[in-house]
């Protein structure tokens, strides 16, 4: 790369890729490739074959997407995008060592170490030919969080993905095409996982469990695998369609399926699918803080049907996500999805097509853009990638490789700067290593340009062994998935046959789908409270059910230590489940006269210490709203500044549109006139070479007209001259012009550079306090709260909503 400072990059919404290249030298020009984030809400397909530099674009495209405060969901199948964790703003040997390939040193006749050395000047200077550095890296690691996932497997942070088949959203379950989309990309990948490949029309085993989903989420249950087991041996239904449930599906053959699916409730590798986060994108996508993530979905070391299942029911939740969020023309979050091959094809629906269709259709207005990259074009749905506003296509395979994607090309360019087929395949025809040709329905014609130098390291595909490296320390200081819970009880309680509550005194019971449970008695106040504040233009109210423990002592109840039940009250129960033991109960909680009292201080505890707490985003004023988490608000701030941003942008820009037009039009005419002026200069220059010839030619030859042949070549002369200053003022004319121009559009980008994010890093925290008289307690009762017990003796709660 030429020697010369790097212009600056670091434009607001502006993704740095690389450089515009040359296509009369195949050499890059000094005209930096900033691509704008907006664009990508229109999604982006990137087609090379190994070695065309896929990888490393895909890896510029999240990394600057991060760098813009953009969270990156990734699926990585082959292992290539663990590299974004080997970022090193120091750019030392040492940081580079436990990533070197011993077998590459080998071959090099060299030591790990030297490599890791030459590894540490390659990158260095690689950045520096960039305009990059190690600061940039750094600015990288402190804008991001970055973790590696491994569902189904241990090496990475795992994902719980078979724990349950939860409830879809309200704006899931109001949508019937949406909702009919959920079932069947669910159930179609379950079945997948046992092998059976199953048509959603005709299968038995799969109208039945959809069925069965359809009828839990109908009724606002979610299904864990031991009720679909059940399910499926005794259906809460008895017809399907206008047929009963046993001559369409007879009691004998639905025995096989629940065995089916018990044997891979019991198989040795099954518990790695029910433990971890669970498949909640707004978790991969941010810090529980807010920060934005890239959260790498590593399934290489998977099965094909294992693969095909997790990546269908993740690009279900992406869509039940997307469709909780409002409307933008942002950028909200990118799902990168790498070597698409398999999961899209042209031909045949596995259960991962339909959501991908979906998203491509339906994601821009939500500001959710999609990339997908992949080596060979035959393995894409073309007709669906009509939906993708950018294509980027490096170095391809084979002519029939070439023929697919100019076919596709073609049907996706138009307009008076449309290239023709043959300058297309003359440019896909001459690209080198890292160059591309960028389609990008947003700009007039294609351009090739050449990838920047990644951040991250390239150590090839990262291994098991490798990811556990690098989610290691992680894992070990990783908190309890999950939400706050009351207070795990002692494993040393005392557990018997349930203890005789006397009258007066109400008795619940949370409820639990667990078995072998043991209940412990706790304080339930269920509170009724209104948050009002005109203020902050608020008026809203809820329940807030409290749990605390009871002791004998001086002060039974100790409200500081209360903790919410996340359990609806009107779910409580009368009983418990049958053959639960009881813990003993303290002899406070059955005097009924405590519980009056009790109610009383719940109520003052409440209105002096539980304020509702809102976030305010100082800069632009935005207030989060209620229940909305620290870390939600400062997403959707985020969000929020990047809207105002690219609106300020758009602004601008239509501010200067009439000024920069009437400019353009008068440098048009400005190189017109130019053009005809030295026209004229060429026909005066032709005239007068001829008459001053014909004068020389009668000087010496002689005859009556060489006086006026010679008058009439110095007249030509004088015509040549006042013929070239016109060409030269209207010259100045243009630069002039051209000049006003450039110094319009540089006060433009001037203008834009200024413009900043709305969005603060530091928010101020609002409580707002319930007055006294907006808190009542409907509600006190002895609770039994399930637990279950572990082999080492530890008290796990046992209720939905206890975890995750």
């Amino acid at each position: 790369m030429p020697d010369q400072p790097m212009p600056d990059y670091e434009k607001l919404g502006a993704f740095y890729l690389g450089k515009v290249v040359d296509p009369a030298t195949n050499q890059p020009t000094d005209d930096l490739l900033l691509y704008d984030s907006t664009d990508l809400t229109t999604h982006a397909v990137i087609i090379g074959m190994t070695g065309s530099g896929k990888t490393g674009l895909g890896l510029d495209l999240i990394e600057e997407a991060l760098m813009d405060g953009v969270p990156v969901l990734a699926v990585d199948p082959k292992g290539d995008l663990g590299n974004l964790l080997l970022t090193f703003p120091e750019l030392a040997p040492g940081d580079f060592r436990p990533w070197v390939d011993e077998a590459e040193a080998a071959r090099a006749g060299v030591s790990a170490d030297d490599l890791a050395a030459q590894k540490s000047e390659l990158w260095r200077r690689g950045l520096a030919d960039w305009g990059q550095s190690g600061e940039r890296i750094r600015a990288l690691r402190e804008k991001a969080d970055f973790a590696v996932y491994t569902p189904g497997g241990s090496a990475g942070l795992p994902v719980s993905v078979l724990k349950g088949f939860d409830a879809p959203p309200p704006e899931i379950m109001d949508d019937a095409d949406a909702l009919r989309e959920r079932v069947q990309g669910t159930v179609t990948g379950l079945l997948g996982l046992l092998g059976i490949d199953a048509d959603p029309m005709r299968s038995r085993e799969h109208v039945l469990l959809s069925n069965l989903l359809g009828h839990a989420w109908g009724q606002g249950q979610s299904l864990d695998m031991g009720g679909l087991i059940a399910g499926i041996q005794a259906p809460p239904f008895a017809q399907v369609g206008v047929m009963p449930v046993d001559s369409f599906y007879p009691p004998k053959d639905r025995f096989e399926l629940a065995m089916s699916l018990n044997n891979l409730l019991a198989s040795p590798g099954f518990q790695a699918w029910t433990q971890g986060e669970p498949l909640d994108v707004g978790r991969f996508l941010f810090t529980p803080q807010g920060k934005p993530r890239v959260s790498v979905m590593s399934i290489a070391h998977l099965g094909d049907a294992e693969r095909m299942f997790f990546v269908s029911m993740l690009l279900n939740a992406v869509l039940a996500w997307m469709r909780t969020q409002s409307g933008t023309s942002s950028l909200r979050a990118l799902l990168y999805m790498d070597e698409i091959a398999g999961y899209f094809p042209p031909n045949g629906n596995p259960p991962s097509k339909p959501p991908m269709l979906t998203l491509l259709k339906q994601a821009r207005a939500f500001g959710l853009g999609i990339t997908l990259s992949t080596q060979n074009p035959v393995d894409l749905d073309y007709k669906g990638l009509s939906n993708t506003g950018t294509w980027m296509i490096g170095r391809l395979q084979t002519e029939n490789d070439k023929a697919r994607v100019l076919e596709a090309l073609q049907g996706a360019t138009s307009g008076p700067d449309a290239l023709s087929r043959d300058q297309l395949d003359a440019l896909l025809s001459g690209l080198g290593k890292r160059v591309f040709l960028m389609h990008n329905v947003h700009e007039s014609r294609p351009v090739l340009f050449t990838t920047r130098w990644t951040m991250s390291y390239l150590a090839g595909p990262i291994t098991g062994t490798q990811i556990k490296r690098l989610m290691g320390e992680r894992k070990a200081s990783a908190p309890a998935v999950g939400t706050a819970t009351p207070a795990v009880p002692s494993a040393s309680a005392s557990a018997s046959g349930k203890p005789v509550v006397p009258p007066g005194i109400t008795e619940v019971f949370v409820p639990t789908s667990h078995p072998d449970v043991q209940y412990h008695a706790q304080l339930l106040a269920v509170t009724q409270v209104r948050y009002a504040s005109t203020k902050y233009r608020l008026d809203v109210a809820g329940v807030l059910p409290l749990v605390a423990d009871v002791t004998d002592g001086p002060i039974p109840v100790n409200w500081d230590e209360a903790t919410e039940l996340r359990v609806d009250p009107n779910a409580l129960e009368r009983e418990g489940a049958a053959g639960a033991t009881y813990s003993d109960v303290p002899a406070a909680l059955l005097n009924a006269k405590n519980h009056a009292k009790w109610a009383k201080e719940a109520a003052k505890y409440v209105a002096g210490s539980r304020p509702l707490t809102l976030w305010q985003e100082p800069g632009s004023g935005l207030i989060s709203a209620p229940g909305e988490t620290e870390g939600d608000f400062r997403a959707r701030a985020s969000l929020a500044g990047r809207e105002a941003r690219d609106a300020a942008v758009q602004k601008l820009r239509a501010k200067y549109a009439s000024k920069v037009a009437t400019l353009q039009d008068r440098l048009a005419r400005a190189q017109l006139k130019v053009q005809q002026q030295q026209a004229q200069a060429q026909q005066a220059q032709l005239q007068t070479a001829m008459s001053v010839g014909a004068g020389v030619l009668g000087a010496l030859f002689g005859g009556g007209r060489r006086t006026t042949a010679i008058r009439s070549g110095v007249s030509g002369v004088g015509r040549s001259m006042r013929e070239g200053q016109d060409v030269q003022a209207a010259q100045t004319e243009m630069m002039q012009v051209s000049q006003q121009l450039q110094d319009l559009q540089n006060q433009v980008q001037a203008e834009v550079d200024a413009l900043t994010l709305t969005a603060s890093s530091d928010l101020v925290k609002l409580d707002v306090k319930a007055r006294s008289t907006d808190v009542t307690v409907p509600l006190v009762a002895l609770a039994w709260l399930p637990y279950t017990r572990a082999a080492n003796g530890m008290l796990t709660p046992a209720w939905d909503g206890a975890e995750g």
